[in-house]
């Protein structure tokens, strides 16, 4: 596959794109099964109003475009130091 990155077997290291994508799949995954418990616990009566109302007003932090340009340009100066001799 071309577009899978290289991953350093004998170090057992991941590039940063990597490491980026199993970070996200880690936190989409810990973001459904905590949709799911709580689905399950709501109804079954297991949460009560006032906890309902404080998830409620707890906002939730949104990934801007600010954020990817800032891990893009992260990626590419890995990306870079990889690729330079060492000095």
């Amino acid at each position: 596959m071309p577009n899978v990155r290289h991953i350093d077997r004998k170090h057992k290291s991941m590039d940063a794109r990597d490491r980026l994508i199993v970070a996200l799949y880690a936190q989409l995954k810990a973001e459904r099964e905590t949709r799911e418990t709580l689905e399950w616990a709501i109804r079954n009566g297991a949460v009560s109003k006032d906890v309902l109302e404080a998830i409620v007003a707890d906002p939730v932090p949104v990934v801007t475009s600010e954020d990817i340009a800032s891990l893009e340009k992260i990626i590419a100066r890995d990306e870079h130091r990889s690729r330079s001799p060492p000095q």
